[in-house]
């Protein structure tokens, strides 16, 4: 007598029916280095891009007395090793007559509590919502003394805030310049792994042609080109799209490839067969089987592209002042004297770095779990 299969559980149903995008997130889960990048991009971009003018103290350009003022410590054990609520001490101004130097020093006697919430400067959220409510701050007033947990620049601004605000443009030009760059390197290189020929000779020596100049002078050419007189957002939609106009070719290069094999597969032929139109063919059948090498691909050039920004900018060949990103803040600490007498102007690295480590575990995570038939 034949023996009834056992009905299938409920898992195993979902196991054998899993698509290819559950299988990609079930291996994306499992990666735990590739889903802490992914929080921490997450976290970066919320707070930099986001909510910069409510996580610091002060405006951006809100300048003061406090002119090259050291970090401030919060202490919670007073100068009687007292435990109290968290608290800065006052600063108070000093010149050294030997070396010429101002110099801050502590004034025990006068305490500043630390608070959460506290109202300061307005602005507006998103650029819609006005409000000046901040995450922390000090109640006092701004010319008696300020809170920097990062000190102060040569203007006596806060620059932690100018950190958080820099970032929103450097984080941006990263994700707008390698969104053009994807749009401009996937598209050409469809056209030219599918029609070949002429086509594909003219697009593969242009990129030929371009990766042909060192990138510095090349980049020194274009950006010469931007008139001076432009305002800031134009300047900085300009430098986005020189970005990927320099960046486009080494994708278009992978896809072309991919192009090449995809189009002799048998679905690409059967769409061909019943009068499907070229267009057709390339972005609705060739172009999907393409896209999880061009999303590891994306993910991992999104680093670069920041660190383009910034090295550009930091040699003056980028955004310039008024316009704030990790590259012109680096400018303030490219001086012997800057690292010599404030130092904390180099704090402007480790969101740096941060930023690139994480876009590259995420990018790890992202290309093993785009093969989840690798059996890895």
């Amino acid at each position: 007598m034949a023996v009834a299969a056992a009905p299938l559980t409920q898992a195993k149903k979902k196991e054998i029916g899993q698509s290819y995008w559950d299988l990609v997130w079930y291996r994306f889960k499992k990666n735990r280095l590739g889903v802490l990048g992914a929080i921490l991009l997450i976290a970066l971009y919320g707070s930099f891009v986001a909510l910069p003018e409510v996580i610091s103290p002060y405006a951006l350009e809100n300048r003061s007395n406090f002119v090259e003022a050291p970090p401030t410590a919060i202490r919670l054990i007073d100068e009687k090793g007292q435990l109290r609520a968290p608290f800065i001490y006052g600063l108070e101004r000093k010149i050294d007559p030997v070396r010429r130097l101002r110099t801050w020093e502590l004034d025990t006697d006068r305490k500043y509590p630390v608070r959460l919430f506290v109202q300061g400067d307005e602005y507006k959220l998103f650029g819609l919502i006005p409000m000046n409510i901040h995450l922390f701050g000090i109640e006092a007033d701004q010319s008696e003394q300020r809170i920097f947990l990062l000190g102060s620049d040569a203007l006596g601004r806060d620059y932690f805030t100018r950190i958080m605000y820099g970032g929103r443009l450097s984080l941006m030009i990263g994700l707008l310049g390698q969104f053009l760059t994807l749009v401009l390197g996937t598209t050409l290189g469809v056209i030219s792994g599918y029609y070949g020929g002429a086509v594909d000779m003219f697009v593969q020596r242009f990129t030929e042609f371009l990766s042909a100049f060192p990138n510095i002078p090349l980049f020194m050419a274009l950006s010469a080109a931007i008139p001076v007189f432009w305002p800031p957002t134009a300047v900085y939609f300009m430098l986005t799209i020189i970005l990927a106009f320099l960046g486009w070719g080494g994708l278009a290069r992978q896809v072309r490839g991919l192009i090449l094999s995809l189009r002799e597969r048998e679905y690409a032929l059967a769409a061909k067969s019943f009068g499907a139109s070229d267009w057709r063919i390339m972005f609705r059948h060739l172009l999907p089987g393409t896209m999880s090498h061009v999303i590891v691909i994306a993910t991992l050039s999104i680093p670069g592209m920041i660190l383009a920004e910034t090295a550009l900018s930091w040699l003056g060949l980028g955004l310039r002042p008024p316009l704030t990103s990790w590259g012109t803040l680096l400018q303030d600490a490219a001086t012997i004297r800057a690292i010599r007498f404030t130092p904390w102007l180099l704090w402007v690295v480790p969101p740096i770095l941060l930023t690139i480590l994480t876009y590259n575990m995420l990018g790890d995570g992202l290309r093993d779990a785009l093969d989840p038939y690798s059996g890895r």
